[in-house]
């Protein structure tokens, strides 16, 4: 294969069929869904990546427009998504080639410092770079020992069933009022939350349909909403043993989450509750009489990227006050590789290229695990990861870049 990057091409919305369908092929998906023969709302073609092979699709990318909440603000960040080589075109270089040409492009662009992904499989994406930042908690208990303690303050609110069209302008004015505070969260317009609401062909085959509530205070204030499908089940002696599986569940009060909480624990025929994309510090595990009831299985989610460090360093808030020189090793993407003064607080953060000597030195990889504020440098200190030049640097620059919310991504792209 010659010039593979000159045969790296955007689709058209012709070629979506086929792009389609050789993308699903890869994964194992079969070829059924709402978007099979038209790109979807939230398909940018234009950012898309394909290789042909006569008339065939053999490798497939693409990036969604993203703005991510990180530590004290909010960046636009590139999604990259729809990453797959056939089977065919393995060990040829397309997959690097695919990820140079999706970086080089962001940064020439300018406007996105910060790339972000789910990673199939966790070796792939960190010799390009990226590192997992946001965990999903895989959260899991039965139903008769997961009860409220005593002195919970579920607040005077109600939650309802709602439909759709009630739901959707009451949970996304929420989602927008609470995702700030949360890194990792994305922001999401009509066309994400049409694509987050859409039932699949499976589950409108006969699965079980997605319940929709809100928590409304007495004044008629929506301070929560939650997502969630019952499937009923039974044993051989007619017992019931149905599952319930929360997607997501958000409030801007302590009272609204707790009330959802109670609501959803108190289904009926019910016996077990699933919380699988849920944060890995969810807060139902300190309002239950039980703690250890609430069983966690976290697994990596989101994968962040620093296609520009000094632009990525400025973006973010620093909890603690931050003076000090990155030395940040980066062969993938030689524009950041060197030096890095950062200097941030809670109010601002600036950071730019100096000759000053370095008081860490780190690879970008590294530098990404930490940046919004879940994974310690201290523990990458620990892992190798990281090399301290001037003493007590970890521990500052530890403390600086900590954030008291842990990251989390809800939306899978």
């Amino acid at each position: 294969m010659t010039d593979l990057a000159d045969q790296l091409r955007p689709i058209t919305a012709e070629e979506w069929p086929r792009f389609v369908r050789a993308m699903r092929t890869t994964f194992g998906h079969d070829h059924t869904g709402p978007y099979m023969d038209s790109p979807s709302p939230v398909a940018e073609l234009d950012r898309s990546l394909a290789l042909f092979d006569g008339e065939r699709v053999a490798a497939t990318s693409g990036i969604y427009s993203l703005e991510m909440s990180v530590p004290g603000a909010v960046v636009p960040t590139a999604g990259v998504t729809w990453v797959t080589v056939s089977p065919t075109h393995r060990r040829r270089g397309v997959l690097t080639e695919i990820m140079r040409r999706q970086l080089t492009e962001v940064h020439e662009a300018g406007r996105e410092p910060v790339a972000a992904l789910w990673a199939a499989e966790w070796p792939i994406y960190g010799r390009f770079g990226y590192a997992p930042v946001a965990w999903r908690g895989g959260w899991t208990g039965q139903t008769e020992r997961l009860r409220l303690r005593p002195d919970v303050d579920c607040g005077t609110g109600t939650v309802r069933l709602v439909d759709v069209e009630e739901f959707r302008p009451a949970a996304a004015a929420l989602h927008e009022q609470v995702r700030r505070s949360v890194p990792g969260n994305m922001a999401r317009d009509e066309r994400w939350w049409e694509r987050r609401l859409q039932e699949s062909p499976e589950l409108a085959a006969g699965g079980p349909p997605r319940q929709l509530a809100l928590h409304t205070e007495a004044d008629g204030r929506v301070t929560g909403y939650a997502t969630y499908r019952p499937r009923a089940s039974w044993t051989e002696s007619s017992e019931p043993e149905g599952t319930l599986t929360v997607e997501e569940v958000r409030a801007s009060t302590p009272a609204g989450y707790a009330a959802l909480w109670r609501y959803l624990l108190g289904h009926d025929l019910m016996r077990t509750i699933e919380y699988p994309h849920g944060p890995a510090e969810d807060p139902l595990a300190h309002l239950l009489v039980d703690g250890r009831a609430w069983h966690a299985r976290p697994v990596d989610a989101l994968w962040v990227r620093l296609v520009d460090v000094g632009a990525a360093l400025s973006a973010r808030r620093y909890p603690a006050p931050l003076d000090m020189v990155f030395e940040v090793r980066d062969r993938f993407c030689p524009w950041n590789d060197g030096r890095w003064h950062v200097w941030g607080h809670p109010a601002g953060a600036y950071s730019d290229r100096t000759d000053r000597d370095p008081d860490l030195v780190l690879d970008v990889e590294a530098l990404a695990a930490a940046y919004l504020g879940g994974v310690s440098l201290a523990a990458l200190q620990a892992a190798g990861r990281v090399t301290e030049i001037s003493p007590g640097a970890v521990t500052q620059a530890s403390t600086a870049f900590g954030w008291p919310v842990a990251p989390w991504c809800p939306d899978q792209f």
